[in-house]
């Protein structure tokens, strides 16, 4: 049934972040990430990719998905920055185990130029930085919008290889839309038995009169029969069912909230 909310606990939520994947979940990450760098704009080898993950609705799992896919950049050896642009209900910080503050938010109404202060380093990897939302601001929109966050963006993207923004939900927000002018693409993360199409229809709908590049969709939730895995089967039977464009990938279930 569409939109039924289901709980994770803390430990069942750790199991959908990066290096505690399964084995599926990890390939189709990885699978992702390759899809990603052949859809992405080209140009020279030191230009910075930025790409936005949302969803129509909350609930899907793009929080998560970003983690894992920022990750799973970083593993490559790439400079990988994770940015939490969802300041009405952030959850990177808490995925991570990151204070909130100071982090986005912060550094946009700032007076100085350095967004550095808001950068930390993860836990796993010293080329995976993160900047979590911050204190939650009273003009969200404003500020994503703003010529600051596009200064703030054009300094980041000399220091890393790769943004991965996480963005709210399309259909609850008008945040997505202001900020995608400045993003090289969008993807879209939708779960099964859980989107509405209509839901659905009207994020892509809103998107395309915005003229937001949407690079493909990651389907999250899925069941699938796993025969065609032959001797993989046994590392595990529940995982996600994605597409990015014309490719297919498999992820696993992290749809803890957003």
């Amino acid at each position: 049934m569409p939109n039924q909310k289901r709980t994770m606990t803390v430990e069942q939520q750790r199991k959908t972040l990066h290096k505690n994947l399964n084995f599926t979940a990890a390939e189709a990450y990885k699978l992702l990430r390759t899809n990603l760098q052949f859809t992405l704009p080209g140009g020279e080898e030191d230009t910075c990719r930025v790409l936005g993950i949302t969803s129509s609705i909350r609930g899907e799992g793009k929080s998560t998905t970003a983690v894992n896919l920022s990750y799973t950049l970083a593993e490559t050896g790439k400079k990988v920055l994770l940015i939490d642009a969802d300041m009405r209900l952030p959850s990177v910080g808490k995925k991570l185990e990151m204070p909130n503050a100071p982090g986005l938010s912060n550094v946009l109404v700032a007076t100085g130029n350095d967004a550095k202060i808001a950068i930390r380093p993860s836990k796993i990897y010293d080329n995976w930085r993160i900047v979590t939302a911050g204190d939650i601001p009273p003009n969200p929109s404003e500020l994503l919008g703003s010529r600051r966050m596009k200064i703030v963006l054009a300094a980041l993207e000399k220091e890393f290889d790769y943004i991965i923004v996480d963005l709210p939900p399309v259909n609850v927000v008008s945040d997505t839309l202001i900020v995608s002018p400045v993003l090289d693409g969008l993807v879209v993360v939708v779960r099964e038995n859980y989107t509405d199409r209509k839901e659905l229809r009207s994020c892509v709908r809103q998107l395309n009169l915005s003229n937001a590049k949407v690079l493909g969709f990651v389907m999250t939730g899925a069941k699938e029969s796993l025969k065609r895995y032959g001797k993989y089967k046994r590392y595990g039977k529940s995982y996600k069912y994605g597409y990015y464009r014309k490719s297919h990938s498999e992820t696993e279930d992290g749809a803890d909230g957003d």
